[in-house]
């Protein structure tokens, strides 16, 4: 594994040599246009022949060196016979890499995502040569029987499913657009969609059949995949869908109250229980209810800015499997507060806290991205990528703008590669 690519996304705009007023100026800008003006200024790569420069190189090198990389690898396998003991790439020759089959997908998506908006131009070539490779009704006609194997009917839900959606809602986004990866997005999306029917007819068999919300901080938490459910049914069109996930978030969620957000995060998280909750609500209630319904759900949210209100996971053994999920807690939080104080009115006084607080916890994950431990690195940089490129933001391009394409925050010559 190239680890020295991953040192890239080490350092964050923290870490620059700046003046004491220019500190003192960006503690005190916590706007909302302020907060994704400075997230959103990274370096030209092309400034400096030492490539690369951004950490989206990094983290599209960690998908690229994980997503066919097969051992180590844990698998959720249920065994019907002798027959179904075989290699990994065997059972699904698709998504078998990066450690497990939910990893691999969102390296997938990580390398669909950071191609398709341009990040990494210099990468573009060997992307679309590995995606390429992978994205064939060949191995797609493997990924089918895995599925629909004996005992198979819950494999990979929720979490492992609402990625898979989120790979295809990205590549349908993709070729909506025009040019030569349109293209190529419509060729690899024709290939992947068998598989999608399988998945999105699973998904809406089983969320009618469930009687009450997964409150957890791992794989199978409900609000994570159905914020993710529902982007895709909004991508896609598949009213369906957007019917079934709303009505039954409503259902779950509608009249919840004072979330024990004190008591997060638990000690294997990488999801937040009270955050993605209300993430997923930001999707189904218009503005005013939605900022209603939070101050009944997070009625402790402050009001003056700061950023310390809630405290950053802590990781212990970055080489523990479950104890780095809390370097993912970290990096959903802070895409998950952004997410909050995005759906907020603009004169709402909590969305300076929120953005503060998104802050703090997106450059901790960031940090924790060059962690040179397979049992972080294999899935972070997805996380990374996600919160770095504002993925499920919706927020109004006229009112607060992007500067590049999506880039974070600047990283100093000094994490350069020598």
């Amino acid at each position: 594994m190239r680890f020295n690519f991953l040192l890239v996304a080490a350092t964050m705009v923290s870490a620059c040599a700046v003046s004491g007023d220019e500190q003192e100026n960006d503690r005190r800008d916590t706007t909302e246009q302020g907060y994704f003006e400075r997230k959103n200024v990274a370096p030209d790569p092309a400034e400096n022949e030492q490539a690369p420069r951004k950490p989206e190189h990094a983290y599209a090198r960690t998908a690229l060196d994980c997503i066919n990389k097969q051992y180590p690898n844990k698998i959720s396998h249920v065994m019907s016979s002798a027959n179904d003991v075989q290699e990994p790439v065997q059972l699904t020759p698709v998504f078998y890499g990066c450690f497990d089959w939910h990893s691999a997908v969102h390296g997938h998506w990580l390398l669909t995502r950071l191609w398709g908006n341009g990040s990494v131009p210099e990468m573009d070539e060997e992307i679309a040569a590995a995606l390429s490779s992978n994205f064939t009704k060949e191995k797609i006609a493997g990924e089918l029987a895995y599925f629909n194997g004996n005992d198979r009917a819950s494999f990979e839900r929720p979490y492992g499913l609402a990625w898979f959606l989120q790979l295809t809602a990205e590549l349908r986004e993709i070729a909506a657009g025009e040019g030569p990866k349109a293209d190529q997005a419509r060729q690899w999306l024709d290939t992947l969609v068998p598989l999608e029917s399988v998945i999105t007819n699973r998904i809406k068999s089983w969320i009618p059949k469930l009687a009450y919300p997964i409150r957890l901080g791992t794989h199978n938490q409900s609000a994570f995949a159905f914020g993710l459910f529902l982007d895709w049914a909004r991508t896609s069109g598949d009213g369906q869908m957007e019917q079934l996930v709303t009505e039954k978030t409503l259902d779950f969620h509608r009249d919840d109250r004072n979330c024990p957000i004190a008591y997060e995060p638990s000690g294997e998280d990488f999801l937040s229980p009270c955050l993605m909750e209300a993430d997923l609500m930001r999707r189904v209630l218009p503005e005013g209810e939605f900022a209603d319904w939070l101050s009944r759900f997070l009625p402790n949210i402050p009001q003056d800015g700061s950023e310390d209100w809630l405290s950053v996971g802590i990781v212990n053994d970055p080489s523990d499997g479950k104890l780095v999920h809390l370097d993912g807690v970290n990096l959903s939080r802070a895409w998950a507060l952004e997410g909050i104080a995005t759906a907020l009115p603009g004169g709402d006084k909590r969305k300076a806290a929120l953005l503060a607080s998104a802050k703090l916890h997106g450059e901790a994950g960031e940090q924790s991205v060059r962690t040179p431990h397979y049992a972080g690195s294999h899935w972070l940089a997805s996380f990374a990528t996600y919160w770095r490129t504002e993925r499920g933001l919706t927020r109004p391009e006229t009112a607060i703008g992007k500067a590049g394409a999506n880039s974070g925050p600047a990283t100093p010559d000094s994490a350069l590669p020598e």
